[in-house]
Order: structure tokens, then C-alpha cells, then sequence
């Protein structure tokens, strides 16, 4: 106790007592209260106020013999029940002790009351802050809060339709509340899955004991929206990874991590070592940049394969596929492509040797429309028609390519350095774009290009003149890019919808027809931009979202979209329907399989042109695209069509 200021020492002590939470003030109420009882009991029993000839005080026949417990009760009872006083008999001094007793117990209960109704107010309080812990078990985790998240909810949300009582939970650093109003309204109906929001940051290792991250299924990791998104995912690898209260070794965590640049892969593998995959952002969105600018309709045959909504890529474990060849396995399947084998050692391959046996605990990796699906047929009689089948013809020499790149952002240099693997030598890239760093930028990443000339015009992308004078009409390829340095998404955006918008009015004016890939940001705008005729349209933080809810259900996924997407490897192509059958003849689909399989190709699906004369609306809205069509069904070509293959890259070339 200070000297000098006793009570001043009293009260900050009481102080300290009291801001403890509710059970201190409920100890300190009890303990006083039992003291004030003790004292007036003592006190009734040394002036002797207890009257002696009332025989029905207490229930007691003889008070001459009652002892200290018995008078601490009886006072009690006067305390907490005022009434009982009336029935008292008439002895001033036993009176004063009892209506004491009884001011005191209306003082103690008032207290009482407005404790417990602030301990209570004060749980609601911090349930509704999201501070408690979620006692859940197999369920995935989001960890960040960005514009992102929806899109990945929504996609969790499709994919858990046919289990049980499935759970995602978020932990950001957001108000509980505004997050579920959010999610409520941006992704609408979430079916039979249960989402759980809690506040806390995910870089903080006592935060992120509140999600339970221990029984968690997988854990996704998004990048927020600051300056340096990059730092802020890692610091939660290492949260995670390095906390004291980790699931024990040799257990893994299954997290998947958004990277927002390149250049942090190696640290973010570093502080993640074997528990953590990473969707690099850039590199995801300009490997699949390069490649659709070159193939129209390959950004919807990826969203396809991304999404849960239409036909994704599964495993299948089938036992009475054990010693039939690939080329088998892949005639097995009305409903189904079969696009591959996990083999039972981990090792994964796309489009294997079509002589390749299938072994025990070997997995067929196939494209369906959800796991239940995968089925072997009972179709014994293929009906293909082998007078529909085109022989397989040597491709020409690929001719160079001119390529035009409208707006600049930190992906267009690896787009650049992407489309170099693509095109043949003698090719040329010209870049049209305003932003200040476009030539350093240039020269510091695109400076070893083999296959590509460079040209650079500064201009504003969204000015009319600019665009007249590029003559659009010399360029085999247009990419529009988002453009950086602009407040938000939807700014940014807008700014691309009025360059589109330009460029289907100098085509239309000028009678030419461009083959046009976009970059929008939110994917609400990309309905907007219907409207200008863009072969594509690649809402990059939709796929980097896809790309995420897909590994974060299967790991070995990554490995799959690595190789698809990476130049040198197999790769998805859409080549012309008349290069596999012939045209204006109905074949059924197995007839198209054929054919490409005599040319070492996996036919995926097919892209019509005119859909909305001959198949279902279903198809216009996605340019066309159908992947994994039922394969007894006829279809016939015409000049315009395409289909979808798999193939090596070194064959298509």
C-alpha cells in the first residue's frame, strides 16, 4: 500500500477489481454480502435483540438456543425477501437490525441485477465482435478479407452441395457483422453450407486460435487490399506454420496461398516449406493472357474447368479399369473425359501413352460434371464413323504473329515474355499505353525475347485519336489491359469498357473484325461488356478466386493447372472441326474422340459458332463453348467450329 495515499492505492485496486469482467464484481457483491450478514448477526447477538418469547421466528421452538448460523440465515432471508419483515414481532431493536438487513439486501440486489445485465450485454457484445472460438471440425478457413472472398465463397458454397452440414469460416480484420452483411449480400443464398465470421488479424498468432485451424479441412489465404498484399500473406504462413499451439508433426496443413507478385514465390516457399500451396496471381493471369489472345474461347473452356458450377476436373478411383490401357479408359466413359492417370506413387500425367496400363491404386483423372457422376458406361457399340474421320494432316509452318497490347499494368511484361513461347520467329508485340514506367519496365524484364520485336507508343488508351491511328487492322491478336494507378476496381474497369467500346466502333465503321481479349476486374462489369463483341473475357481476380476454391478442395490439382497452364508441356488448344471430321455430316462425339486420338490428341469439347441456330441458348452465353459433351450425342460442324483438344505442345507447334 502506498504510504502517503492509502486510499488513493484503495481505489485504484477496486478499480482494477472491477474492470476484471463480470465474476469479480459478483465474488466482491458476495463477499461483502456475507460479511454485512455476519455483522448484523454478531451484532443481534451481543445486544441481545433477538426476542425470546416468539416461538414461531424461524420455525425455531426454542430461541433461547439458537446459535450464530441460524441468526446469519434468518438475516439472510430479510435480505433478499423484504417482505418477511412484516411478519417480525414488535422489538425496536431487532426491528432496526432487520430493516437494516433489508436496505442493505435491496442496495445488494439492485447491484446484483445490473451486474449480471452487464455481464450479459457484454457477452452479446463481444459474440456479435466475433471473439469466440468455433468449434468446428473438417472445415476451411479464409484467412483475409479483399474483394476476392466472394467469389471464393460462392464457388465453396456450389462445391458443397452434396455434403454434410459443411462450414466455411473467415477470420479478418473486419467487423463480424459487416462481414456477414456482406457475404449476404454480394453472395446471396448459401444453400447447406454454414459460414462463420470472426474478427481478428490473421498475422496474429492469439487470433488465429479463434478459428481452430488445428481440425480444419484446408486453409485458403487471401491477399488483402493494401500496397504490399504480398507481406501480409506471408506473415500469416508464418503464423501458422511457426505457431506454438500447431497441430503436432508429422501432421501437415493443407493452405493454399494467393501471391500477389512473382518476385515473393521463393520467400513465401521458404516460410510455407511443404504445407503450402501458392497461386501466383500474375503468373496465373498472364500465362492464361497469353495463351487465349491466340486462342479465342479458351478463357471460357478455364473457367469452365475452374469453376464448380459446370464440369471441373476429378479423380476417380475404378477398380474394373485395373489392366485396360488409357485408350480404354477413355471409351469407358459416356459422361466423362478421361484426360489423364494419377498413378499410385503421387506422380501425376496429363494425356499419358494411350498404351498405358492402368494398375492398382492407380486414379483416372477425368473432366465431369460433379464427383457422383463419374460413371463407367454400359455402351458397348461406339457407332463412330470412320468415313467421317479426316486423316491427320502435317501442320504448315507457323507464320509470325503481330500482336497489339492496349494499357499497362505490372502483368503485361510477363505477358510479354509469356507469348514469346508461343509465336513463331519474326513475330512482333506493339504496346499502346500512357503509364509512366512502361519503357523502364520493358527494358528491365523483356530485354531476352527470341521469338518478338518490340514497339512502344505512349498515348491514352481511352482517346478515340489514339486508337484511329494505330491501324488496327495490321494485328493478328489485341489484348486490353486493366489499367494500374487508378483509384479502384471500378474505375479501372470503366476505363476498359470505354476502350472496348471504341474498338467495336472503329471495327464496325471500318468492316474489320479483331480478335479481342480483355482484362476486367469485376466480374459484375463483364456482363457489361457484352455488349462490345469480345472474343474474351478474362476476369482475372475471378480465376485467381476459381484457382483457389479448386486446390483448396484438392491439392493434387495444383500440379494439373500447373502443367496445363505452363508453355512446353500439355496444353489445351481449339483447332478446326474440319481438321478431325467432316463437315455438315452428324457424327456423334465418339467419332470426334476418334479421329483425335488418331492424331495424338484428347478431344475435350467443342466450340460452335452461330449456336443459337442449332443448339440451347446455354451455349451462346459461353461463346459457344461446350466441354465434356455427352459423347453418343450427334453434332454436326461447319467451317466455323472448332474443338477442343489436349495436346502436347511439341505436335502443335
Amino acid at each position: 500500500m502506498h504510504k502517503k495515499r492509502p486510499l488513493l492505492w484503495l481505489r485504484y485496486q477496486f478499480d482494477n477489481l472491477m474492470s476484471k469482467g463480470t465474476f469479480a464484481p459478483l465474488m466482491l457483491l458476495l463477499v461483502s454480502s456475507l460479511l454485512i450478514v455476519f455483522i448484523i448477526s454478531i451484532a443481534l447477538l451481543i445486544t441481545n435483540s433477538i426476542p425470546t418469547n416468539d416461538n414461531n421466528l424461524l420455525g425455531i421452538s426454542n430461541n433461547k438456543n439458537i446459535n450464530i448460523l441460524e441468526i446469519m440465515y434468518m438475516t439472510l432471508l430479510r435480505m433478499l425477501d423484504p417482505g418477511v419483515i412484516s411478519n417480525d414481532p414488535t422489538n425496536p431493536q431487532f426491528i432496526f437490525f432487520m430493516l437494516l438487513s433489508t436496505f442493505f439486501g435491496l442496495f445488494v440486489i439492485s447491484i446484483l441485477i445490473a451486474v449480471v445485465n452487464s455481464g450479459v450485454i457484454n457477452k452479446i457484445s463481444d459474440l456479435r465482435k466475433g471473439k469466440s472460438f468455433v468449434y468446428e471440425t473438417d472445415h476451411i478457413v479464409i484467412l483475409g478479407w479483399s474483394f476476392q472472398v466472394f467469389p471464393v465463397i460462392s464457388e465453396l458454397i456450389i462445391s458443397n452441395l452434396s455434403k454434410h452440414k459443411p462450414v466455411i469460416s473467415i477470420l479478418a480484420d473486419k467487423d463480424k457483422v459487416f462481414m456477414e452483411d456482406e457475404i449476404k449480400s454480394k453472395v446471396g443464398k448459401t444453400f447447406n453450407t454454414k459460414i462463420v465470421c470472426r474478427t481478428g488479424n490473421p498475422i496474429d498468432i492469439h487470433d488465429l486460435g479463434i478459428i481452430n485451424l488445428n481440425a480444419a479441412k484446408s486453409i485458403i489465404i487471401i491477399a488483402p487490399d493494401t500496397k504490399d498484399p504480398d507481406s501480409n500473406v506471408i506473415k500469416t504462413i508464418l503464423a501458422i506454420t511457426n505457431n506454438p499451439h500447431r497441430k503436432p508433426h508429422p501432421e501437415k496443413y493443407h493452405i493454399v496461398a494467393e501471391i500477389r507478385d512473382p518476385r515473393n514465390v521463393v520467400i513465401a516457399e521458404i516460410a510455407g516449406k511443404d504445407e503450402v500451396q501458392l497461386v501466383v496471381f500474375d503468373h496465373l493471369i498472364s500465362r492464361i493472357t497469353a495463351q487465349t489472345c491466340r486462342q479465342p474461347g479458351l478463357s471460357v473452356v478455364f473457367t469452365e474447368l475452374l469453376d464448380f458450377s459446370g464440369d471441373e476436373i476429378y479423380f476417380a478411383d475404378e477398380p474394373k479399369l485395373v489392366g485396360k490401357s488409357f485408350v480404354e479408359a477413355m471409351y469407358s466413359y459416356d459422361s466423362s473425359t478421361v484426360i489423364g492417370l494419377r498413378f499410385a506413387n503421387g506422380d501425376i500425367e496429363l494425356k499419358p501413352k494411350f498404351d498405358t496400363i492402368i494398375q492398382n491404386g492407380d486414379k483416372v483423372i477425368t473432366i465431369s460434371e460433379s464427383q457422383e457422376k463419374i460413371a463407367l458406361s454400359k455402351i458397348t457399340n461406339f457407332n463412330i464413323d470412320n468415313t467421317a474421320i479426316k486423316p491427320f494432316a502435317y501442320k504448315s509452318v507457323i507464320m509470325p504473329e503481330s500482336t497489339l497490347i492496349i494499357g499497362w499494368n505490372r502483368r503485361a511484361p510477363l505477358i510479354i515474355n509469356e507469348l514469346d513461347n508461343y509465336v513463331a520467329k519474326g513475330s512482333s508485340i506493339t504496346i499502346v499505353a500512357d503509364s509512366p514506367n512502361v519503357e523502364f519496365d520493358l527494358e528491365d524484364q523483356c530485354d531476352n525475347l527470341t521469338h518478338q520485336t518490340l514497339e512502344f507508343r505512349r498515348g491514352d488508351t481511352s482517346s478515340r485519336k489514339v486508337l484511329d491511328n494505330i491501324h488496327l487492322e495490321k494485328f493478328n491478336h489485341i489484348i486490353v489491359l486493366s489499367q494500374s494507378g487508378l483509384e479502384d476496381v471500378q474505375a479501372t474497369d470503366a476505363r476498359t469498357l470505354s476502350t472496348l467500346l471504341h474498338l467495336r466502333d472503329i471495327a464496325d465503321k471500318k468492316g474489320q473484325k479483331y480478335s479481342i481479349v480483355s482484362e476486367m476486374l469485376d466480374d459484375r462489369n463483364r456482363e457489361l461488356a457484352e455488349v462490345t463483341n469480345t472474343d474474351d473475357f478474362i476476369v482475372s481476380v475471378k480465376i485467381d478466386s476459381l484457382m483457389l476454391s479448386q486446390i483448396a478442395e484438392n491439392i493434387e490439382l495444383k500440379m494439373i493447372f500447373e502443367d496445363i497452364f505452363t508453355a512446353g508441356g500439355t496444353a489445351i488448344y481449339i483447332r478446326p472441326a474440319s481438321d478431325y471430321v467432316e463437315l455438315g455430316k452428324p457424327v456423334n462425339f465418339y467419332t470426334v474422340v476418334e479421329s483425335a486420338r488418331q492424331k495424338g490428341h484428347i478431344a475435350l469439347g467443342m466450340k460452335i459458332q452461330s449456336s443459337e441456330k442449332r443448339y440451347s441458348s446455354d451455349i451462346k452465353l459461353a461463346h459457344g463453348v461446350i466441354v465434356n459433351p455427352q459423347k453418343q450425342k450427334e453434332f454436326f460442324y461447319t467451317k466455323d467450329d472448332s474443338i477442343i483438344i489436349l495436346a502436347d505442345e511439341s505436335t502443335e507447334r
